[in-house]
């Protein structure tokens, strides 16, 4: 059976009451005519109509206060069991009687409706605070979702759903176990989730419903869109309730904004108690191994040196054990430097000094490490001096030279050249070889990534680390990227700054 037609099968059965209220009040009355004068009988009659409006309502008020004229006056008035009149004095009295049974049954049925919305409003703010406790003490999206459905369950008999951006800002349906959804209504939804604004749309699952989509608008961002459906005989009832919705709407917003907030604060705590406990086994681990790795090259080169020599064979061990325990040092000391940058306790010592001879010095200390690999130089003739620390920048070179040999193919070049720019240098060192993983780029700077997980090239992931640290130091930036014509190139800029004045050198603007 529909809605409309039980509430007019209800309507019919209160007209009925009322009527059937009235004739009891003229059956009860009726021995008592001769003892009651007529205004008290008119009396109980407006009772009648009087309490009918608070119980049945305004209609059958009004039919009960026209069936108390006729039958005051079919009964009680002369002549009796007739609707003639003997005196005409008696409309007079019917006119006031019905006059005033209306205005009873209109104010009567005023306070009760007032005194019902007021029980209504009393029930929904006790269930929106408890809504607001539920969703204050919720610590996950799900636990929102359900106790934002039983409110709505409960109050309205709405259906809800619930959308919320991923990261790439499309909206899915939140849950364990996700509703379906309409294209239409997905499309609503993201038109209310863009613009901030609610809207009304077809049934969110696409039946003969409709929907209220309502956005969840955060303190910094849209965090969701709501959508609250109910069957067509109760869209009227939702659009009323739509003061209701939007406070739910807010309640559910500020809670999968905190949820997001404790997340982030969450994970920044564990970031810096990682990022804590991995400087201190760095700076432990690099203390206590460099000592045992300085005795075994200073023993292996011992060993190299001793007279008589040792055979070619136990000399070529003893060469390939000074090589391994000095590569090993020199990751050692990548990872002690990496501690002191990520603590702070490096203190830069810049000086103006011109950039060829930190380059020079840092091809001349590699050395071997660049056999099969010349490197080809070009800077221009007018590049300036530049204010660095000689010390980090020549170990910036000599990470980034030998990160191009090792993941170059044999006999290659490796690129470095240099230019000008408006308020920078710009450095860039290119290899030949596959390059970098594309998924990688992002992440080629952070400690312990390598292109290759598992790669038969030694290293551990620290060299481009440290870069990326001295070169922010000096107030610079560096990324990597793989050029069109194949390889990997890292381009890292500096400050140009204003070269201090040599004595002796004459101003630009004096005139010759």
């Amino acid at each position: 059976m529909s809605i409309g037609k039980m509430k007019h099968e209800r309507a019919w059965q209160a007209h009925l009451l009322a009527a059937a209220a009235c004739g009891l009040t003229a059956f009860v009355a009726s021995p008592l005519r001769d003892r009651l004068d007529l205004a008290n009988t008119a009396m109980l009659f407006l009772l009648t109509v009087a309490l009918v409006a608070v119980r049945l309502g305004r209609g059958p008020a009004i039919l009960a206060a026209f069936c108390s004229v006729a039958l005051f006056d079919f009964f009680f008035v002369p002549p009796h069991l007739s609707f003639a009149v003997s005196d005409v004095q008696y409309l007079v009295t019917f006119a006031v009687m019905l006059a005033v049974a209306l205005i009873i049954s209109h104010l009567t049925t005023g306070l009760a409706n007032q005194a019902r919305e007021a029980k209504a409003r009393e029930r929904q703010t006790h269930s929106l605070y408890e809504l607001a406790k539920a969703l204050a003490g919720a610590v996950t999206q799900a636990q929102v979702l359900a106790a934002s459905e039983n409110f709505l369950s409960e109050n309205l008999h709405a259906e809800t759903m619930l959308l919320l951006p991923s990261a790439m800002e499309t909206l899915r349906v939140a849950g364990a176990m996700p509703k379906s959804i309409s294209l239409a209504a997905e499309y609503t939804a993201r038109l209310v989730y863009g613009s901030g604004e609610a809207a009304e749309g077809e049934d969110s699952a696409g039946g003969e419903g409709h929907s209220l989509f309502l956005p969840l608008r955060g303190s910094t961002r849209m965090r969701g869109v709501l959508v609250v459906s109910v069957g067509c005989g109760d869209l009227e009832k939702l659009r009323h309730q739509r003061p209701l919705l939007l406070a739910v709407a807010s309640l559910m917003a500020i809670a999968i904004e905190r949820l997001h907030f404790v997340e982030v604060a969450q994970a920044s705590q564990l970031q810096v108690a990682s990022e804590r406990l991995r400087s201190s086994i760095l700076s432990a681990l690099s203390h206590d191994v460099r000592t045992p790795l300085t005795v075994m090259y200073g023993l292996a080169d011992s060993l190299a040196l001793t007279k008589p020599a040792l055979p070619a064979s136990a000399q070529e061990t003893v060469i390939a054990i000074r090589e391994q325990a000095l590569r090993l040092n020199n990751m050692v000391g990548n990872l002690l430097d990496m501690a002191r940058l990520q603590a702070g306790q490096v203190s830069l010592r810049k000086e103006w000094q011109p950039l060829e001879e930190v380059i020079g010095a840092s091809i001349k200390l590699l050395g071997p490490g660049l056999q099969g690999h010349p490197v080809k130089v070009s800077l221009p003739a007018d590049l300036p001096m530049l204010e660095f620390d000689a010390v980090l920048m020549e170990r910036v070179f000599c990470n980034l030279l030998e990160n191009a040999a090792k993941y170059s193919p044999g006999s290659t070049d490796i690129d470095l050249h240099a230019q000008a720019r408006d308020a920078t240098i710009e450095i860039t060192i290119c290899n030949a070889g596959a390059g970098f993983p594309p998924a990688m780029l992002p992440r080629v700077f952070d400690l312990f990534e390598r292109g290759c997980v598992e790669s038969a090239v030694p290293g551990f992931g620290v060299g481009l680390a440290i870069c990326h640290a001295i070169v922010e130091a000096h107030g610079g930036a560096i990324h990597a990227f793989n050029p069109k014509s194949g390889g990997s190139c890292v381009c890292f800029t500096l400050p140009r700054g204003i070269p201090p004045q040599i004595e002796g050198e004459s101003d630009p603007g004096e005139t010759q």
